[in-house]
């Protein structure tokens, strides 16, 4: 049986804030968000200013309601329960958010039943074992399980070995592919300026069209825009297959590919491609152009392309990660991200811009609030 949840006074809350924790209230249940804070999406001001006070009132929104697995997510910084006495002072800013009603006062000491925290010794998989081979089982059951977030690192494989090729520091990503977007942009460019490259003169020598090494920045900039379509192709039709509940190996699969990061989206050493795999799919690229374009054109492509996925790769972390100034375009996206991850994951499929989900009509909606009396 489970010993009962330890009761804090507020003069241990009060305490503890004022040096430096970040305790939340929602009724009599008590949070400690300090190793979450910068990992807000609406900012780790924003949750500093709530600090002590109640939140129940802010999870409804406006301007945002919190969905059911930021509620879930919620309950893995339980506490405890707040104590009897005055409740801790309340920061200035709740003396104009909209009161709790009086129901709401009295339920919501209790946990939302459909808020569970994370048991790992009653949870689906056992999580003191290597995931990925226990995941294809769930059957039916994966695609829920897969898409409620847990703070809490993966382990996919058995092997030590293995088990580190599928990990990568942010900065492992700038170190391996920025060389290579540097020497091939500069071979791209002397292999334009020989004035031998020119488009379509395996069909005809009259009407071929001569590429200058001034065109070689377009050329660059028109491979960074063809990789956000592929970001978003692949994020949206691989990375966010649907695999069948009786196919073990699909869910695998997919779970290696993806299904890792939406189950544990805060896990820093998940959020980059490791070198050797993304290395097939760097040279799957390559190999495509060299066949259908002369070489300094399609290499030219290419490097645009490689290093729109640095690009993407690290505005993937950052936006996990960062902590970005609200009220600038990387908040916008990282709050559009984090919604992706708890709420809307059948749209949102843009990592570095939202251009995509405009013209395939995955944009995720806006919230509305219906106007008080």
């Amino acid at each position: 049986m489970a010993p009962p949840p330890r009761a804090y006074s507020p003069a241990e809350v009060r305490q503890r804030c004022a040096q430096g924790a970040c305790l939340v209230l929602r009724g009599r249940r008590l949070y400690d968000l300090s190793g979450f804070v910068r990992l807000h999406p609406g900012g780790e001001q924003l949750l500093r200013e709530r600090a002590g006070s109640d939140v129940s009132a802010a999870l409804e929104g406006p301007p945002h309601r919190h969905s059911r697995n930021a509620r879930l997510w919620l309950e893995q910084y339980y506490l405890g329960e707040m104590g009897p006495g005055p409740a801790p002072e309340k920061q200035s800013f709740l003396k104009t958010e909209k009161p709790v009603n009086s129901t709401a006062q009295t339920t919501n000491h209790r946990m939302d039943p459909r808020c569970k925290t994370v048991d790992p010794d009653k949870d689906l998989v056992d999580w003191h074992k290597p995931l990925l081979w226990q995941v294809g089982h769930l059957r039916e059951k994966y695609d829920e399980w897969v898409h409620q977030p847990v703070d809490r690192p993966i382990r996919l494989f058995h092997s030590d070995f293995i088990e580190s090729l599928s990990k990568t520091a942010w900065y492992i990503v700038i170190l391996v592919w920025i060389p290579v977007v540097l020497y091939l942009s500069w071979f791209c460019y002397a292999s334009l300026a020989q004035g031998t490259t020119r488009l379509f003169s395996s069909f005809t020598t009259e009407y071929s069209i001569p590429v200058h090494k001034y065109f070689f920045p377009f050329i660059f900039v028109l491979g960074m825009f063809l990789w956000s379509l592929v970001e978003y192709l692949i994020h949206r039709f691989l990375f966010h297959m649907k695999p069948p509940a009786s196919n073990y190996y699909l869910i695998t699969l997919h779970f290696l590919l993806h299904g890792q990061h939406h189950k544990s989206p805060f896990d820093s050493s998940r959020l980059v491609f490791p070198p050797v795999p993304a290395s097939l799919v760097v040279g799957f690229f390559y190999a495509l152009l060299r066949l259908l374009l002369p070489e300094a054109v399609g290499m030219s492509i290419f490097v645009g392309g490689l290093f729109g996925y640095v690009v993407y790769d690290m505005t993937h972390y950052y936006l996990h990660y960062g902590s970005p100034e609200k009220g600038t375009y990387l908040y916008g996206l990282k709050a559009y991200h984090v919604k992706h991850h708890f709420e809307h994951q059948k749209s949102g499929f843009g990592i570095t811009s939202r251009f995509w989900d405009r013209p395939f009509k995955t944009l995720i909606p806006e919230e509305t609030f219906e106007k008080e009396d």
